[in-house]
Order: C-alpha cells, then structure tokens, then sequence
C-alpha cells in the first residue's frame, strides 16, 4: 500500500509540474490550445506524448498573453514599415545619384534649394570712391574755354592709302558695261561715252540668219545690239558709227566678232558676223554662229590667236 500511494504521490505531482508549465507558472496564461491540452490529458504529460524532460522546459518559459502577442504584432509591423521606408530612401538615394552623375557637368546639386542673394543698395554719398559728388553745378559756371580745333583736311598723296580698282570709275547705264569698262579702264579710247547710241530696237534680222542669231545672243549677255547693224559684215563699221567701241582685240564673252565678205568661209556678198564665247590662255578664241551650216543652226568654232587677230570685234 505504501508503494501504491508514493506512486499516486508522484503521479499527482507531475500533474502538478504540468498544470504549472501549460496554465500559469505563476502568472495566469489563458492560452486556448493549451488549457485544451491539458484538460483533453488532464494534466499529465505522458498522455499529453512530452518528456518529462521536455515539460521541464517548458515549465521554465514564461507563457505570452494576449496583450503581448499583439504588442508583439505591432512591434512586427514597425519593423515591416520601417525597412519599407528604408528600402524606399535608399532608393530615391541611388536614383539621385544617378542623375548626378548623368549630369556631372551641373555645379547646382539637385534637391538642393537655390542660394538666395540679398543686394543692399546704398546712396552714392556713402561710397567714398564715387566718382563725382552729389552737389551739381551749373554748366556756365564749369565750362571756361572752348576747345578749337587748328587742324586742317587734306588728300594724300600715297596711292596704297586708296584701292581704286575696287571703285566704278564711269558713269554707264547698263551694269553688264559698267563692269566691263572698269576691267578694261586702261585700253579704253580717249573721250569713250558709255552711254552711246544704241541704235534701232528690237530685233529686226531675218530668222535663222547669223544677224538674228548675233543680236539674240548679245541680249541674253545683257549687251545691246542695233536691230538694223545691216548684213553680217556690216556690223563694224555701223556701231562705229554709233559710239560702239571696235578693234581688233578680243576682249569679252560677249563681243560682236565680224567677218569681212569671204573671210574665213563667211559669205563673199553679206560677210558674217559670231559672238565670243571663250577666250583661251593661248591667244585662240572660241566663238557661236548661226547659218555657217544651215539657216538657224547654230555652231560653234575655234580660231588660233593670229587668226583672231584678224577679224573685228564690237565692243558694248
């Protein structure tokens, strides 16, 4: 009987140790699943599958309350939104750094706030190194001599002071002519008059002929013709007759070339008359004509320099 009881002393303390460690341990824990593993067992731990052991353990910690739990669940929460907040600043950190070094040539820091300059502004009066005083004086009081000049305007005589090439020095109507008069100022003829006679407008020459041909062609180098020169040949003397200026110098694209009666192939009855078209470094020319093979066609030819030499040329 003894045996028997020390057993059941035993047992009961054990369910004691166990109702201690799932109940309270001194400090009034409700928790649900444990108070209904204890009563499903009823407080022994055996049935409830611990080692003795194990329900030691658990008699040394200390069970949480309701209160703890959720101030533990808050406590989680914090920590959640703080490493959010966390994980956000770092990244505005690493998206500022960026654009600072895209825009590394920019002195101003991006969410810096701009300088702010305040300017005092103070009378002339308190700096003492302005350059005039505030007091004003009247004009005829300050003013004792009038400044004059002994100078005197003169022209030099130094020719490197005036490029004189680069003026137009005559007087001509027609622009196309003037620009030809200040290349060829020192050939023209004494007492030249630009603005000549130009004779008969219009273009009064058979069609197809080398007249017709000769007064178009000019036209379209801004150069004047006389509609009524007469036959080919005749174009020399006519302008001259005019003011025209002939030699026989080719000069100009442009210029009048003319043909004697039967010279070079021109007809030996009307003569010819060409336009210039080129001049070559070698003295030849190249000219334009029209009916030298066939009424309105219109060729083109090539003369040495003493050919050239030869033939006349209307000038303006």
């Amino acid at each position: 009987m003894k045996h028997a009881s020390h057993k059941a002393t035993k047992v009961s303390h054990q369910k004691f140790s166990l109702a201690k460690a799932l109940f309270a341990s001194g400090k009034g824990s409700h928790s649900v699943r444990a108070v209904r593993a204890a009563q499903a067992a009823g407080g022994d731990a055996i049935a409830l599958g611990l080692d003795p052991a194990v329900a030691e353990k658990i008699n040394e910690i200390a069970p949480q309350t309701r209160r703890s739990i959720r101030e533990a669940a808050r406590a989680a929460e914090r920590r959640s939104h703080i490493l959010a907040s966390a994980s956000l600043a770092a990244l505005v950190g690493t998206a500022a750094t960026s654009m600072a070094f895209a825009h590394n040539d920019d002195t101003t820091t991006v969410f810096a706030d701009p300088a702010t300059t305040t300017t005092q502004i103070k009378r002339v009066s308190d700096v003492t190194s302005a350059s005039r005083s505030e007091a004003r004086t009247e004009l005829n009081s300050s003013v004792t001599e009038q400044s004059i000049n002994e100078g005197g305007w003169g022209l030099s005589n130094s020719e490197s002071s005036l490029n004189t090439t680069l003026m137009n020095r005559n007087t001509a109507n027609n622009p196309v002519v003037s620009v030809l008069m200040d290349e060829d100022s020192a050939a023209l003829p004494a007492g030249f008059d630009p603005n000549h006679n130009i004779g008969t407008g219009g273009n009064n020459y058979p069609w197809g002929q080398c007249t017709w041909y000769a007064y178009n062609r000019r036209a379209e180098l801004g150069l004047p013709s006389s509609g009524n020169f007469g036959n080919g040949g005749a174009w020399a003397d006519s302008a001259r007759a005019l003011g025209y200026w002939v030699d026989n110098t080719p000069r100009h694209v442009g210029d009048a070339v003319v043909f004697t009666q039967g010279q070079a192939n021109a007809d030996p009855v009307y003569g010819h008359v060409a336009v210039l078209e080129k001049i070559n470094a070698d003295g030849s020319i190249e000219i334009s004509e029209s009916n030298a093979k066939g009424l309105g066609v219109i060729s083109h030819r090539t003369f040495t320099a003493d050919e050239a030499a030869k033939f006349q040329y209307v000038h303006y």
